[in-house]
């Protein structure tokens, strides 16, 4: 068996907690610069939240009566209109943040095996490479020598 192990792969589903929670919008907030940057990040994680979503939906339901009636704008188009710009604004918003997530702890493991990988190249070769082609030498030039002598 191997010496080092190699991390498991992220899977997108177990960080959707992470990104469609509020909690830690307060310190995002302070983290920007500027008055126009607070107010867009707060409203970027408020909107992209499932709970904005699910909000916009209720909201959207609410208008789906009005739509309806005669001379309303009818269901095909409250459909277009209403409920899916509003509810999927926040969905794909959500579904961004998760893959954001998922993607920086990939990259974040890429990184890891890459430095372990490099660590192990200068640990186990004395040098890397120039010293493995020393030895590449000195095994043809021994290989010479024997076959000289039989």
């Amino acid at each position: 068996m191997s010496e080092f192990q190699i991390a498991n792969p992220v899977k997108t589903h177990r960080h959707i907690g992470q990104a469609i929670s509020l909690h830690g919008l307060r310190t995002e907030v302070q983290r920007a610069d500027g008055i126009n940057a607070k107010i867009a990040v707060f409203l970027t994680n408020l909107v992209g939240s499932m709970w904005c979503a699910y909000a916009f939906a209720l909201l959207a339901l609410i208008g789906l009566r009005p739509a309806l009636k005669p001379g309303g704008e009818g269901l095909i188009a409250w459909i277009a209109q209403t409920f899916l710009q509003l509810v999927l604004l926040s969905v794909i918003m959500v579904g961004q943040n998760v893959q954001s997530v998922a993607s920086d702890i990939r990259s974040q493991h890429t990184y890891d095996d890459t430095v372990q990988i490099l660590d192990r190249l200068d640990i186990h070769t004395k040098g890397g490479l120039k010293d493995l082609a020393d030895v590449i030498d000195r095994l043809e030039a021994t290989l010479k020598q024997q076959d000289g002598r039989s």
